[in-house]
């Protein structure tokens, strides 16, 4: 029992140190694209292996990207156009390297900061070489660490939205405030303009 324990022991720690790797592996990264250029990445799987793209327009303009992923052939698996965020999954279809493209050149002066993640799953394994008696609890492991990741891009996307609707917000109110006080000056140049009109006028009749 007392070995039974131990090797209970031996395996949740090991469980333990597998979930961090996992969640350090989580990673999402910063990019700028300048205006009229496009940027690109590559990550080089095996066919079946499943793959998903994420990213956020973070700074920049009206907050929108064209995004592309090309398969190893040239064959385009996505396209969006004019997007401030999205997800899509797929599977690798053949063995080489996928692209994944930014571009702003739809914008001439104004450069965007995007935040993306592409989660690369493992490759498939030979069902010849799988072995009956695998570890459950590694499986679990690994079930717990998508959960992880899932959570962990979910504060990661609404940090960048909180960062946005900030800067958003600081527009907008430097914006109020200026345009108060054009209405401001505005209003005062009328009022300085009645008064000097009506003395003008009343002077005339006077004068008369």
């Amino acid at each position: 029992l007392s070995y039974y324990n131990e090797y209970k022991s031996y395996l949740s720690m090991r469980s333990v140190a597998v979930l961090l790797c996992h969640v350090a592996a989580v990673l999402a990264y910063f990019t700028e694209v300048p205006p009229k250029r496009e940027t690109c990445f590559f990550d080089s799987v095996k066919s079946g292996t499943k793959m998903s793209l994420t990213f956020e327009v973070a700074e920049g303009g009206f907050l929108d990207i064209d995004v592309k992923i090309v398969g190893p052939e040239g064959k385009v698996i996505h396209e969006g156009s004019r997007e401030s965020s999205g997800k899509y999954g797929f599977s690798a279809h053949v063995d080489g390297e996928y692209m994944y493209c930014f571009s702003n050149t739809m914008s001439k002066v104004t450069s965007k900061i995007i935040m993306f993640n592409m989660e690369v799953g493992d490759p498939p394994k030979d069902a010849s070489n799988i072995d009956k008696d695998h570890d459950v609890l590694k499986e679990q492991v690994e079930q717990l660490s998508g959960v992880l990741y899932s959570i962990k891009h979910d504060q990661e996307y609404m940090e960048v939205r909180d960062k946005t609707h900030h800067i958003i917000s600081n527009s907008t109110n430097t914006r109020v405030v200026w345009w108060a006080f054009f209405e401001s000056l505005v209003l005062l140049a009328l009022s300085l303009g009645q008064v000097y009109y009506l003395k003008r006028f009343f002077e005339v009749r006077r004068v008369v």
